[in-house]
């Protein structure tokens, strides 16, 4: 299971797990993304906003692969920042994960193996202005994925973080777009000067490369490697 599966990071994990030979089941708020992508890769949709915890009970439990990579981002200074909207990142960000988490664990154990990859964000490891909620969140994931890392280690089941940095998503577009409206300067300006200043390698990142991270934490060689984060982040965390 993949939320957040209609573009992206979701999009490119559900199409890669599939190829791999995976039954996907592509969970995103948008109907017909869900749909498209479903139909695609040969993977069953779910339609579903996770902000809604109630809508967690609608999804299958029988998944031994969960990536919890559904998300969303506000930039505001703190004094600014709307409580509905901090609130509204935690549900998607946190509470959701930690109830597919828990719908899906029994299965897992029954079997005795199973993956929970956890798409975090450099910004689970480090900080940047004006994202209290989304800065919050990814924090809180970190801690979440340790958690049941810790609690599935004797079944067989490992937990991660997966922590890219700038990768070319829709969000991402929309956020080159916004600064450079913002900064009064061109997207490349924005790319290069605001969103690269702190990564090594100057270049967004592809939502496939985040992919095959993910599809290599599901392989025979990783059943040791849980309860850590993976920085796909161009060096950032290096500095």
């Amino acid at each position: 299971m993949v939320t957040g599966a209609g573009s992206g990071i979701g999009r490119a994990c559900a199409t890669v797990l599939a190829t791999a030979g995976a039954l996907v089941h592509v969970v995103d708020i948008d109907t017909e993304a869900a749909k498209a992508v479903a139909e695609e890769i040969g993977g069953r949709a779910h339609a579903v906003d996770l902000a809604q915890s109630h809508c967690v009970d609608t999804l299958p439990a029988d998944i031994d692969i969960l990536i919890n990579n559904a998300g969303l981002q506000h930039v505001s200074p703190l004094i600014d920042f709307p409580s509905e909207r901090f609130e509204l990142i935690q549900k998607v960000m946190v509470l959701a994960p930690f109830l597919l988490i828990r719908r899906t664990l029994p299965h897992m154990r029954a079997r005795g193996w199973g993956r929970i990859i956890n798409i975090s964000s450099v910004h689970g490891l480090r900080a940047s202005a004006f994202k209290a909620g989304y800065v919050t969140a990814k924090h809180a994931l970190e801690g979440l994925s340790k958690v049941a890392a810790l609690e599935g280690a004797p079944h067989g089941i490992t937990s991660n973080c997966i922590n890219p940095g700038y990768v070319r998503t829709p969000l991402v577009e929309q956020q080159i777009a916004a600064q450079a409206s913002a900064h009064g300067i061109d997207a490349d300006q924005v790319v290069g000067e605001v969103m690269l200043g702190r990564s090594a390698i100057k270049r967004l990142i592809e939502p496939e490369e985040v992919a095959a991270v993910s599809t290599w934490l599901c392989g025979p060689h990783t059943g040791y490697i849980t309860g850590t984060s993976i920085p796909v982040d161009g060096g950032w965390t290096a500095a």
